[in-house]
């Protein structure tokens, strides 16, 4: 679920009739590298490291907190709005928590909302095929970061151009953001969050930059295993046809967004998974809002549908065996 680091390409409704794709499919594509974005990513990755170095030796216990709180606070801003909000509509939020949320966002460093929603929708709708970025069935790594450091592949932009983005295009939040989105994301993802550490408790340039960059890289890998770990290690209880896994790894890490089969099989649950109390703080995030009444239609799936998808499609490892038997007796 990383951005893509290219240009965009114009989406309108067309190239309906190309060939189904079925997963997992990958042809003989010969990768063609940006260099760079290689670049970028190293000393990004690098600077971490730094930053890394620097928690244990240097940084004040303000600025580590500050960075786990900004940490989080981009997360939910990727998982609760662009991903379960915007690119799967599971719920609707009033136009003050649309800003929160995008903000939120712009904090993580991951380009703007609209960018990563039009991956995510190809993600969905050509999962682990060559219609999918960050196609799983090339491997681990590629699915990882790889994807973003290659250019796309020619699958990706056949149907990217058939993808209807209308919501989003009609959205003034969102497009306030892709108007100036290098300098939101700029500002809130590394302007702001150096300068308040500096100018609240003396922390060094030095220490609170690369403190940060450590922020914004571990955000990026921990939502690129959704991707990754969750298109490869786990299991698949509710359709062992799909790809995606259940990684409790991945949920501890994305807030919530580790239970991918499910997702996969219900993409519109606003939970992201079966049950919403399960360490998923995406969803008591949303459950809060709509508590105080800025988020409203939250959508989920009937427990019975749910049952009776994974004793049909699952591979065997559903734990809601007390659950599927209340299910049957009322049929």
């Amino acid at each position: 679920m990383a951005p893509y680091a290219t240009d965009e390409q114009t989406l309108h409704n067309q190239n309906k009739d190309l060939p189904k794709l079925k997963a997992p499919q990958a042809d003989d594509w010969k990768f063609k590298v940006s260099y760079t974005t290689v670049f970028v990513m190293l000393y990004l990755h690098l600077s971490a490291l730094y930053g890394l170095y620097l928690s244990f030796t240097s940084a004040s216990w303000a600025t580590i907190v500050y960075g786990i709180i900004l940490l989080e606070v981009g997360i939910l801003g990727l998982m609760a709005g662009a991903h379960r909000l915007w690119c799967h509509r599971s719920y609707k939020a009033t136009f003050p928590l649309q800003t929160l949320l995008m903000l939120f966002q712009s904090t993580a460093g991951e380009y703007t909302a609209f960018n990563w929603v039009r991956d995510h929708r190809l993600h969905h709708s050509y999962s682990d095929t060559d219609g999918d970025p960050s196609n799983s069935t090339r491997g681990l790594f590629f699915s990882h970061l790889g994807w973003t450091v290659v250019h796309k592949h020619p699958e990706v932009k056949r149907r990217g151009a058939s993808l209807d983005m209308s919501d989003l295009l009609s959205n003034p939040v969102l497009m306030f953001q892709k108007k100036y989105g290098f300098y939101i994301i700029t500002f809130f993802t590394y302007v702001l969050p150096t300068i308040i550490p500096m100018y609240f408790w003396g922390e060094t340039f030095n220490t609170a930059y690369h403190v940060n960059i450590l922020r914004t890289i571990l955000s990026l890998n921990f939502t690129a295993l959704i991707n990754s770990a969750s298109h490869s290690i786990g299991r698949r209880p509710y359709d062992k046809e799909v790809q995606a896994t259940e990684n409790i790894a991945v949920n501890l890490a994305t807030l919530g967004e580790g239970f991918h089969n499910y997702h996969h099989v219900f993409p519109w649950d606003y939970r992201a998974a079966e049950l919403s109390s399960k360490l998923n703080w995406t969803a008591a995030f949303i459950d809060f809002f709509a508590w105080i009444g800025w988020a409203y239609d939250l959508k989920t799936v009937e427990n019975g549908i749910v049952v009776k998808r994974a004793m049909r499609c699952g591979d065997g490892t559903y734990e809601g065996g007390l659950r599927c038997e209340t299910v049957f007796k009322n049929e």
